[in-house]
């Protein structure tokens, strides 16, 4: 599920890739549907009727029915911020879980040991010092 809020300017950009997607070929509606999903958060499955095309007439009739809500850029600002510190948080508590049940290694930690078996990380791995210059 992605987002349903979005700033005037998310808008008008999601709405000129909506028209694009509908003009393009299959390739080009492949790459702007991942680019609505990962730049903007933007669903289209989320909005339409499955079977059915989803370009910008379809938009603006979500954002009549409220179904897609305009906020001030600010709020949006907040909100992805919040949205990403969420992730983050998620992100590493899964990798703390995946290392506590074994099924992923802690790659800092072995760092750590490889640095302090070979020495500093500017030795290499045979012991002999980089030569600079």
């Amino acid at each position: 599920m992605g987002r349903n809020k979005f700033s005037q300017k998310e808008i008008e950009k999601i709405g000129k890739l909506l028209k694009l997607k509908n003009a393009g070929t299959r390739y080009q509606q492949k790459m702007i549907r991942h680019t609505l999903r990962v730049d903007y958060e933007f669903n289209i499955s989320d909005f339409n009727v499955q079977g059915k095309a989803f370009g910008y007439d379809e938009l603006q009739e979500c954002i009549r029915r409220e179904r897609i809500l305009i906020l001030d850029d600010a709020t949006i600002e907040a909100m992805k911020a919040k949205r990403a510190r969420d992730k983050a948080r998620d992100e590493a508590a899964r990798q703390a879980e995946a290392i506590e049940s074994g099924e992923a290694v802690d790659w800092q930690e072995v760092q750590k040991e490889w640095d302090a078996y070979y020495g500093t990380p500017s030795n290499s791995p045979r012991g002999e010092k980089k030569v600079s210059g």
